[in-house]
C-alpha cells in the first residue's frame, strides 16, 4: 500500500445535521466543527466560525450528517461467510449450532479452518471491518484472538471495539454466549455483572417452550436475579411479556436482532412488551451467515417488522436504537452516540438533505454513504470528500461506484496495517475456494504475528470463548457430518449482491412481507 497522508487536526463538515441529542436537534443547514478527533461545536451554517477555527472552511458534504452507527451484537469474525439458506425452523440455538449438518458444513467448519490459520487473520480482520465501515458503523463487537499459550487479545482496528476500546474514558463491555446455569456458573456471571458497566449476554434464543428456561435460570440463590443495569440481553426471543417487566425492574436493556431471529426461529423478541416497559433497546445485525450484512440493513428489517405490527416504532426511534440508545447501554453516552461538543467525532454522512431526516438514513443503502469518521479520522467515503480530508487511501467499488478507504493513523493494529483490502479479498477468496485442501494443510504464521510474543500460534477465538478450544459451536454435534466444499467470499455490500438477494427470496422462515420489502430497498 502507498504511504497514507495525515488527516488534518481541524476541519468542518456542512450539511443537514441530525444531532440525536436530548433535544433531538436537526439543523437544516448546519456545520460540525472537528478538532483533535472530537466535536468542537455543532451550529447553524449562518453563524460565524467558533474562536480558534476561523480559518477552517467547511467541506460541503452534500448530505445529512448523523452520529456513527453503534452495533451491540455482531459475531464479526464470521462475516466473510455468505448468507445461509436456513433449511427449517429451529426451536433454540442448540438445534442449529450443534445438530444441523448444513450449518456445520457452511458456517462452523469453514470458520474453524479460516480462524485456525494465523496467516489469514489479518485478512479476516481487514475484510470484516471494512464491511462495517462502508455502512457507517463506527463501533461494534470485536475480533478476538487466542494463542496456544492461552494469551487473549483483540485486534485494534479502525472501528471502536466494545470489549477492548483502548480508551480509559470508555469502559470495556463484557460478553457471554453460553446459557447461564445455577451454581458456580450463575455466581460467576453475577460477579461479571458487578465488574462491568455492560455485559452482553445471549439470552433465550428461540421458542419460549425451550429457550425461556435460560431466562428463568438467571434467578439464583434466595430468588436473587442475576440481572442488573449492566445486563444487555441479546435476542430474548423466548421471553414472555412478564419477563420484560422483570428486566425493567432490574434496569436491564435489550439488544434486538430481528432478521437473524426470524430466519432461524420464525419470530423475534416481543418488542411491544419491551416498549411498554420503557426498556432501552439497541440493535445488532448478528452476523452475515444468518442476519443482515450490516447495521444499515438491520434498520430496514426493524422498520419493516414495525410497520407490519401497526407502526409500533417510528423512524426516529429506530435510528435512536443504532446511535444514542446503544451508547447508553454501553455507558459511553458521554463520548459517543450523538453529535455534541466534546464528544468523539464518530459520524456518518448519507446522500441527500431533504425529506424526513430519520427516514433518509433508513432508506439509504451502502452507495448512499458519503463519509464515515471514527474519532475524527475519515475512514470511508466518496473520493471527492476523502481527497479533502485524507488525500490518499485505497479505492474500492461499492455497487459499481468508486469509494475510498483510509486505513492510516496510529489507531490500526500493526498486524493488519500492512494488509490492503484488495490483498485481504484475494486471500480470503482463495482460502474459501480451497477449503477442503486448506483444512488438512499446516498453517503458516503471518510474519507480523510473530512479533506478538514467544508463541506464534494464534487463531480466532470463535464466538468469544477463548478458553475452550475447539469452539462451542462445534461441540456435541450429533448429525452425520457433511464434507467441506469450496465457498465464495461474502460481498462487502448488500447492494448488487446476487447471492444475498437470491437466498433471501427462498428463506423458509422469513415472512413474505419482509423478504419482499427488504429487497425493494436494494432494487
Amino acid at each position: 500500500m502507498p504511504p497514507l497522508t495525515a488527516v488534518p487536526a481541524s476541519f468542518a463538515l456542512s450539511g443537514r445535521v441530525v444531532c440525536m441529542d436530548d433535544a433531538r436537534t436537526v439543523l437544516a443547514q448546519g456545520v460540525v466543527y472537528v478538532k483533535d478527533g472530537a466535536i468542537a461545536t455543532v451550529q447553524d451554517a449562518a453563524k460565524p466560525a467558533p474562536a480558534g477555527l476561523e480559518q477552517v472552511k467547511p467541506v460541503a458534504t452534500g448530505g445529512t450528517i448523523f452520529p456513527g452507527l453503534i452495533e451491540l451484537h455482531n459475531h464479526i469474525s464470521y462475516n466473510a461467510l455468505q448468507l445461509w439458506n436456513v433449511p427449517k425452523k429451529f426451536n433454540n440455538r442448540d438445534e442449529w449450532s450443534q445438530k444441523e449438518p448444513q450449518y456445520q458444513q457452511l458456517v462452523a467448519k469453514p470458520m474453524r479452518v479460516l480462524g485456525g490459520r494465523s496467516e489469514l487473520l489479518p485478512a479476516i480482520a481487514r475484510y470484516v471491518e471494512a464491511k462495517s465501515l462502508i455502512a457507517g458503523v463506527t463501533t461494534t463487537q470485536g475480533l478476538r484472538l487466542i494463542s496456544s499459550a492461552k494469551i487473549v487479545g483483540y485486534y485494534k482496528g479502525c472501528i471502536r471495539n466494545v470489549e477492548e476500546p483502548h480508551d480509559p474514558t470508555l469502559p470495556a463491555a463484557g460478553s457471554h454466549i453460553p446459557d447461564v446455569t445455577h451454581g458456580k456458573d450463575w455466581t460467576k456471571f453475577f460477579n461479571a455483572l458487578k465488574a462491568h458497566a455492560c455485559v452482553l449476554l445471549h439470552l433465550s434464543e428461540g421458542d419460549p417452550a425451550s429457550a425461556r428456561q435460560h431466562f428463568l435460570d438467571l434467578q439464583g440463590p434466595d430468588d436473587q436475579w442475576a440481572i442488573t443495569p449492566a445486563l444487555a440481553a441479546i435476542h430474548c426471543v423466548g421471553l414472555e411479556a412478564q419477563d420484560f417487566h422483570t428486566l425493567k425492574q432490574h434496569g436491564a436493556s435489550l439488544v434486538w436482532s430481528p432478521l437473524s431471529n426470524l430466519l432461524l426461529y420464525g419470530e423475534t423478541a416481543k418488542v411491544a412488551a419491551a416498549k411498554q416497559q420503557d426498556i432501552t433497546v439497541a440493535l445488532g445485525s448478528d452476523w452475515s451467515p444468518s442476519g443482515s450484512k450490516n447495521l444499515l440493513g438491520e434498520l430496514k428489517v426493524a422498520r419493516l417488522w414495525s410497520a407490519h405490527h401497526g407502526d409500533l416504532l417510528d423512524d426516529r426511534t429506530l435510528v435512536e436504537m443504532a446511535t444514542r440508545n446503544a451508547a447508553r447501554v454501553l455507558t459511553w453516552d458521554q463520548k459517543v452516540g450523538s453529535l455534541e461538543p466534546g464528544k468523539y467525532a464518530d459520524l456518518m454522512v448519507v446522500r441527500g438533505a431533504s425529506g424526513d431526516p430519520y427516514g433518509r438514513l433508513i432508506d439509504a443503502n451502502e452507495t448512499d454513504v458519503r463519509l464515515v469518521l471514527v474519532g475524527g479520522v475519515p475512514r470511508f467515503g466518496v473520493p471527492s470528500l476523502m481527497k479533502q480530508l485524507a488525500p490518499s487511501g485505497e479505492s474500492v467499488k461499492i455497487g459499481g461506484s468508486t469509494r475510498t478507504l483510509y486505513f492510516g493513523q496510529d489507531l490500526v493494529d500493526p498486524r493488519v496495517a500492512s494488509t490492503s483490502l484488495a490483498e485481504a479479498t484475494a486471500a480470503l477468496t482463495a482460502a474459501l475456494h480451497d477449503l477442503p485442501n486448506l483444512a488438512n494443510a499446516p498453517p503458516k504464521t503471518h510474519a507480523l504475528l510473530r512479533t506478538m510474543g514467544q508463541d506464534p500460534e494464534w487463531r480466532l477465538a470463535l464466538d468469544e470463548l477463548a478458553d475452550e478450544p475447539p469452539p462451542r459451536l462445534e461441540r456435541g454435534v450429533t448429525a452425520a457430518p457433511l464434507p467441506l466444499i469450496p465457498l465464495q467470499l461474502d460481498a462487502l455490500a448488500t447492494v448488487n449482491d446476487a447471492h444475498f438477494h437470491k437466498t433471501m427470496k427462498v428463506q423458509k422462515n422469513l415472512p413474505p412481507y419482509l423478504a419482499t420489502g427488504l429487497l425493494a430497498y436494494y432494487a
